[in-house]
């Protein structure tokens, strides 16, 4: 059974004529990792912003289909009650944490403590998820003394300790050099492991394509397509769509080495055993 929803799902901003979302309809099962891929003006941020009720519940505007997260419509639901469904990463870590606490562990215990969450489960959750985004040796530092990478994974554990079963993330790399996004990726790995469905806006696209289980790529306001990152790399129109191939995907494509089903290789691992299996057999010919 699908965990989330999605209905002919069709939004215009306030005071606008075009729609930022028009007519998307898809299904997402629990525990998988989607990659939302697109050019600036896609619908990417707002699509993240409706499976929150943020559109239209906060921003407003004309709104049409439906949202239905594990049963319940996100539209006609409350904040408290999508807040344990559905966390929300964003782009800035500087925009997700309060700035008013001295520790780590105490920014990540906030939501907790709006929450009433008893004592004795408040430090399991912390210590859980500081533990599996490997941040536990932070817990006493200051916030802002942290590198990006280590911001980004203190903001998520924010999110995680409040045990929603869907996280979205906002473009949460953009801000990060190589070594900050690697540490995201892995920390959302582990979250995936532990049966969370991830839902992910990202320019990187090599990231996108490794991590990946399913990629939906977006165009004015449009969902082109939704299938397996081996699939919609391969596809001749992703320039159309202001979208480029990962790199390995380009060079196959480029000495048109595919794998049996007529796919290019989305990876460094997939790219190799394709090229050593081409070598072999123009070796034997």
């Amino acid at each position: 059974m699908a965990e989330i929803v999605i209905n002919n799902l069709r939004y215009r901003y306030p005071e606008t004529t075009r729609l930022a979302l028009n007519g998307i309809t898809c299904q997402i099962h629990q525990g998988e990792f989607i990659g939302v891929i697109g050019r600036n003006g896609a619908g990417k941020s707002t699509f993240s912003q409706a499976l929150l009720g943020l559109v239209p519940n906060f921003y407003h505007g004309a709104y049409g289909g439906s949202v239905t997260i594990d049963g319940v419509n996100v539209k006609e639901s409350s904040v408290d009650e999508l807040c344990q469904k559905v966390g929300l990463v964003f782009q800035n870590p500087f925009n997700q944490i309060t700035g008013s606490k001295l520790t780590v562990y105490e920014e990540i215990a906030f939501g907790l403590e709006n929450f009433g969450v008893p004592s004795d489960e408040m430090h399991r959750r912390i210590d859980n998820a500081m533990e599996l985004l490997d941040i536990s040796e932070l817990k006493n530092r200051v916030p802002y003394d942290l590198s990006g990478g280590q911001m980004q994974r203190m903001a998520l554990a924010g999110i995680i300790v409040m045990e929603p079963e869907v996280i979205v993330m906002d473009e949460p790399t953009s801000q990060l050099d190589p070594q900050g996004s690697e540490e995201v990726f892995r920390a959302v790995r582990a979250l995936k492991n532990q049966g969370k469905t991830i839902i992910m806006i990202e320019h990187k696209i090599e990231k996108i394509a490794a991590y990946s289980d399913c990629v939906m790529l977006l165009d004015d306001g449009k969902l082109v397509a939704m299938d397996t990152p081996k699939v919609i790399f391969s596809r001749d129109d992703l320039a159309k769509h202001g979208v480029c191939a990962p790199t390995y995907t380009q060079i196959c494509r480029e000495l048109n080495i595919r794998d049996r089903d007529g796919l290019f290789p989305v990876t460094l691992e997939e790219t190799r055993a394709l090229l050593d299996a081409d070598m072999k057999e123009r070796v034997s010919r």
